[in-house]
């Protein structure tokens, strides 16, 4: 009886990415760097899993329903990371006496979300944060919030909206109505406003516990309420940072679900495509107390490294960039020449040019083929004449020209 052959496939919102897809993706990260470190960040990392009650309780019901959660070897209740703000606090928590504040940090990790797949919603997603700790100071909101203006600049968006709200404004606007208690529940229901639209939010409310004459004077009062003045005080520093106005806007109806934040919240959106939110944030100054650490502000957002790649793919904003990092194969085709071809490859390489040596004897045309495939622009040939002279035979694969020099004018040539 013959063995039936296993289909292989990945699991649903789990993906391989080819090394086409990584040399975007690693373009696209190469920007949030950049601009992270020229805002003062400094990098960071925290473990793949955590006890499974260091993150649950945190999120809030229905998100805790989101994390990958399960028993190890040692009989421990352990879950995979969901976020990197929870990690990040606890690490402020263990090593409160290590770090320095104001702290900035910037992380780039996988989390994973038990949650229905769909575009640009996946069960792994590479996550993208970046949060300043540290005495509270609208300073840093309003810091937060022009590194996402700037990334999406330096990434060729030209219609996005940053929506900008504050949980201190929807507390108070629920404290006027006499909704005093399990605020965040309500909350939670009117994050879905924008998605699920008022009829279907009603229902929810209804179920909750609240009257129709609530409901509508919650209604009533996000449609006339104004930015508190610790929220003007971000929108003022946003300006002396140069970020224009028209670049974000007050939205008294953007709640963000997740029950840690304490403060200004904000959401980036594009036109096109229709992707949810791109970076999501704001500040959460209870969280890294409420893990049994110091009483520290912080205030930060993620940047969505897997649905801002999709956006720039839909809307071809990506630059023209080189199909490989590669500059140069230098060929291999005759095994009395090995050692000398083997000694040019690592001379390019402690040249600082990324180099591949083919790695066995073949036929000078199929490597040539091959390097094409690749979209290496250059091949090296070293013959009897090269090695005689101490020089190469280099060829331009884009031009098809081709020139015998000197390794060091070779050197030049490829810087």
């Amino acid at each position: 009886m013959k063995n039936k052959k296993t289909k292989l496939q990945n699991l649903k919102g789990f993906r391989d990415f080819l090394p086409q897809q990584m040399l975007v993706r690693n373009y696209v990260k190469g920007v949030f760097i950049k601009v992270f470190t020229d805002f003062g960040f400094e990098p960071l990392k925290t473990p793949t899993l955590e006890y499974a009650s260091t993150l649950l309780g945190k999120y809030g019901k229905n998100t805790d329903k989101l994390v990958y959660t399960f028993k190890d070897k040692g009989d421990r209740q352990i879950a995979l990371r969901y976020d990197l703000t929870v990690p990040v606090s606890k690490v402020l928590a263990i090593y409160k006496n290590q770090i320095t504040l104001p702290f900035k940090r910037y992380q780039i990790q996988p989390v994973w979300r038990a949650e229905k797949p769909q575009l640009g919603r996946y069960r792994e997603i590479e996550q993208c944060d970046i949060d300043i700790f540290g005495p509270k100071s609208p300073i840093n909101d309003a810091e937060i919030i022009a590194i996402i203006y700037n990334i999406l600049q330096k990434l060729n968006f030209k219609k996005f909206s940053i929506r900008i709200n504050s949980r201190q404004v929807l507390y108070q606007l629920l404290n006027s109505i006499d909704i005093k208690n399990d605020q965040n529940p309500i909350l939670q229901s009117l994050d879905k406003l924008q998605k699920l639209g008022k009829k279907r939010v009603t229902e929810e409310l209804i179920k909750k516990g609240l009257n129709k004459s609530k409901i509508i004077k919650i209604f009533n009062q996000l449609l006339v309420t104004k930015p508190d003045q610790y929220l003007n005080l971000v929108f003022k520093k946003l300006n002396q940072l140069d970020i224009p106005k028209n670049a974000y806007i007050f939205d008294p109806t953007m709640v963000r679900g997740l029950d840690y934040y304490t403060g200004p919240i904000f959401e980036t959106y594009v036109k096109k495509p229709t992707i949810g939110s791109i970076t999501g944030g704001g500040r959460y100054d209870n969280l890294i107390s409420q893990l049994g650490g110091p009483n520290i502000p912080a205030v930060g957002t993620t940047i969505g490294l897997d649905r801002i790649v999709d956006c720039i793919l839909d809307q071809n904003l990506l630059p023209q960039l080189p199909t490989t990092t590669t500059k140069i194969l230098v060929a291999n085709f005759d095994p009395k020449l090995e050692p000398k071809t083997v000694n040019l490859a690592n001379f390019l390489r402690k040249s600082k040019i990324p180099t591949l040596l083919y790695p066995y004897q073949d036929k000078l045309s199929k490597q040539i083929k091959y390097a094409g495939k690749k979209g290496i622009p250059y091949i090296a040939i070293l013959g009897p004449d090269e090695i005689k002279n101490n020089t190469v035979t280099v060829k331009n694969l884009n031009t098809r020209t081709q020139q015998t020099i000197s390794k060091e004018k070779l050197i030049k040539l490829l810087i």
